[in-house]
């Protein structure tokens, strides 16, 4: 079945560029212009991606994605920014906010293509029908998306849950932000150590007593540690 990706894009042009190289790749896409317009058809689609411009008539971008990671049903839909607002705070911000992958316009249709099939290919390697785990008072189920903490269902952005998935299944390993990085971002994205520790520091919140359980081992990276 061909993967479901909605398109939300206020410029004609770019979107149309967009639908023209994600269907030749034989996506089934859904295309808004505007930002409450992107959130409901997220809500009602469930789609398998999310490419979000910034810059959107209505509600902007950033708060359709915040809202999108705020809702338990659809907090795990991996979200993929593509916006002209190129600076480096800005990439920080959509990072801080939940966001898969951050896109700068102008950008190469093909580019595109990759750093989508990147994003949905890393999220279906982590998310087997047979990845259960459950340490101490966390656990996880892949399949279902699903996180709990001391018995209690936490709803989790992408990247979080893919963070403690990837820890949890090296219980008592350390891992450094480099292999952080490769495993829930890809070896081939461009971010930066600043990039994990803000995920990071994310999860441990939503985590409250148990995040005791995700240690900081200095100067290298990060460890969740094992049952004694």
């Amino acid at each position: 079945m061909a993967k479901k990706i909605l398109l939300i894009e206020d410029d004609p042009d770019i979107a149309g560029l967009i639908l023209h190289y994600l269907k030749a790749e034989h996506y089934d896409v859904e295309h808004v212009s505007d930002g409450s317009a992107g959130l409901a058809a997220a809500r009602r689609m469930r789609p398998d991606l999310v490419l979000l411009d910034l810059m959107l008539p209505g509600l902007d971008g950033l708060a359709v994605n915040r809202l999108i990671k705020q809702d338990p049903k659809i907090s795990g839909i991996p979200v993929v920014i593509v916006t002209a607002k190129g600076e480096e705070t800005d990439r920080v911000v959509g990072l801080e906010m939940g966001a898969d992958d951050y896109i700068v316009k102008p950008f190469h249709p093909k580019e595109l293509v990759a750093r989508v099939k990147a994003v949905l290919r890393r999220r279906e390697t982590l998310s087997t029908p047979t990845d259960r785990l459950s340490i101490g008072p966390v656990s996880i189920d892949a399949a279902r998306h699903e996180a709990t903490f001391e018995g209690t269902p936490v709803a989790l952005t992408a990247k979080e849950f893919d963070l403690l998935f990837a820890l949890m299944r090296q219980a008592g390993r350390v891992m450094d932000r480099n292999a952080l990085l490769d495993a829930v971002w890809g070896g081939d994205y461009e971010g930066t150590d600043r990039t994990v520790d803000v995920h990071i520091r994310r999860l441990r919140k939503k985590m409250g007593h148990t995040a005791t359980w995700l240690e900081t081992v200095k100067q290298i990276g990060y460890r969740f540690r094992e049952e004694s």
